[in-house]
């Protein structure tokens, strides 16, 4: 017990270092991408990126979790060869799926450009797209099975790989095509972000090969006791499902929301930058800080999956408990410190002042975009992802329908208002459900009140006292940060909203 108590926060502190590199080179390529193709080029770029995603649901999503809980349990049993069955199942399926959707994008790229996007800079951009799918699905496989054997390294190593890759990549052939319109910058980003899909393919189909010379002997064991087909198809049919609705809603809302705005009288480029501005600036900053969080969501799935299998509910209603009062005390004062600093943090990051306008704005949602990603992956381990799906389904349904009604009237800050109506929804009926299944108890006053309490009043304290002892927006993020969370820390510590109990 000892030993993998160890393991799981040896490889969370992985995954959070990992994601916390690779986040940020990935706000500072931001930054630099958004000087190079500016905010109609990035509100173009997302628009294109969309249906990459589209995409990528299908080749990769769901596959993953299926992998890792199918290699979990059959590393249970030392059935190598169950293993290796699972993995070839997944990877033929995973093969056909991606390459059935790379077909759709590359023929239908003129259609999607032309009348869906409504731009033809896009058309050759999307015909480049589908060519790393066959490659994500693959790495996607992999990286399962990975997680499975409680191994983050290989995974996180090449994720920097692929982020290292995907920026000199990007950097060479943004260069190469100056001056050429923001048709062709995107078509280069494209490539880059393709490219480097194929270097972590590399990468981690050379870490499986060691692996398995080394810890896995495939002689050993049998069939697994299950049709893989049939319990690939359960588990990942629903996730696929709901990451598909997810993505659709996300491609709608990157069709519509800039053709709503022009609705509402902004000028077609105007609307692209104003997009822009939320996809591409504001929303990757605010989740910056969740790498931890990320990196628990993920490794929660096998250990919830191996708890509920085995019937220990107690560690099942615990960990809930725990990911949950962990994700509160811990997502507050990040909503403070953006709600608050949004001005000086949006200057120093993007130097853009319609940014800081933007996170602002999105400060008060982050403890729900928090909590649900990690109420997300606790309910995948527990064999939950139709009601992820039945609420991702319900939510895609009323987003679309709102962004029809609302856009042409209240322009962007109705949208602001569908982003709170949404993760509203979505956080608290995942977080309900979770609450039924687990038995988890949520104790509303020691984790959300005080600490909500602590984090307003520091930050409206420490935000007055920066801006008069600091000269400039990296003096004054770094006063205000840091002293607001540190009073916080010591508040929340002394009044026993998280003892040294909560964390073990």
């Amino acid at each position: 017990m000892r030993t993998s108590k160890v393991i799981f926060i040896k490889n969370a502190l992985l995954l959070t270092v990992t994601g916390l590199i690779i986040r940020f080179l990935g706000m500072l390529f931001r930054v630099w991408l958004a000087s190079a193709i500016g905010a109609e080029g990035i509100g173009l770029y997302n628009q294109i990126f969309s249906f990459y995603m589209l995409a990528s649901a299908f080749a990769s999503t769901g596959i993953n979790t299926a992998v890792t809980r199918m290699v979990s349990e059959e590393l249970a049993r030392n059935n190598g060869k169950g293993v290796q069955m699972v993995l070839t199942r997944c990877v033929a399926v995973t093969l056909v799926i991606a390459l059935a959707s790379a077909a759709v994008i590359f023929f239908g790229a003129g259609f999607i450009s032309s009348v869906l996007i409504g731009d033809a800079r896009a058309v050759y951009a999307l015909r480049t797209l589908p060519l790393s799918l066959p490659f994500m699905g693959l790495s996607s496989c992999l990286k399962g099975y990975f997680i499975a054997r409680k191994r983050s390294g290989p995974a996180s190593s090449s994720q920097i790989f692929e982020q290292l890759a995907r920026i000199g990549l990007i950097f060479f052939l943004l260069n190469r095509c100056k001056g050429q319109g923001i048709g062709a910058a995107c078509r280069a980003v494209i490539t880059g972000d393709c490219a480097a899909e194929v270097c972590s393919f590399i990468y981690i189909y050379i870490s499986y090969l060691i692996d398995k010379s080394h810890h896995l002997v495939v002689a050993d064991g049998g069939r697994p006791q299950y049709s893989v087909l049939l319990k690939l198809q359960h588990i990942a049919l629903p996730i696929t499902a709901g990451r598909y609705l997810n993505t659709l809603l996300r491609t709608a809302e990157n069709l519509l929301v800039p053709r709503q705005l022009v609705r509402f009288g902004m000028k077609n480029s105007e609307a692209l930058s104003s997009f822009g501005v939320i996809k591409g600036m504001a929303l990757p900053l605010i989740f910056f800080p969740a790498s931890f969080l990320n990196a628990l969501s993920t490794l929660l799935i096998p250990e919830m999956s191996e708890a509920a299998a085995s019937g220990r509910g107690l560690k099942v209603r615990l960990t809930a408990q725990r990911c949950i009062h962990i994700t509160l005390i811990s997502a507050l004062p990040v909503s403070v410190i953006f709600f608050f600093g949004s001005g000086p943090i949006g200057r120093l990051v993007y130097g853009e002042p319609s940014s800081c306008e933007m996170i602002r704005l999105l400060a008060p949602i982050i403890p729900l975009m928090y909590m649900d990603s990690v109420c997300d992956g606790l309910l995948k381990g527990l064999d939950q992802q139709f009601s992820l799906f039945r609420n991702a389904m319900l939510d895609s349904l009323a987003r679309l329908g709102l962004i029809l009604l609302i856009l042409p009237r209240f322009g962007l800050y109705g949208f602001v208002g569908i982003m709170y109506l949404s993760n509203c929804f979505t956080c608290l009926m995942n977080l309900f459900r979770l609450k039924k299944i687990s038995g988890a108890e949520i104790k509303w006053g020691r984790w959300l009140v005080a600490p909500g309490v602590f984090s307003l009043i520091y930050g409206t304290v420490f935000s007055n006292l920066a801006q008069h002892i600091a000269t400039g927006d990296l003096a004054f993020t770094l006063v205000f940060t840091l002293s607001t969370a540190a009073f916080y820390l010591l508040s929340v510590v002394l009044t026993g909203c998280i003892t040294l109990d909560d964390i073990r």
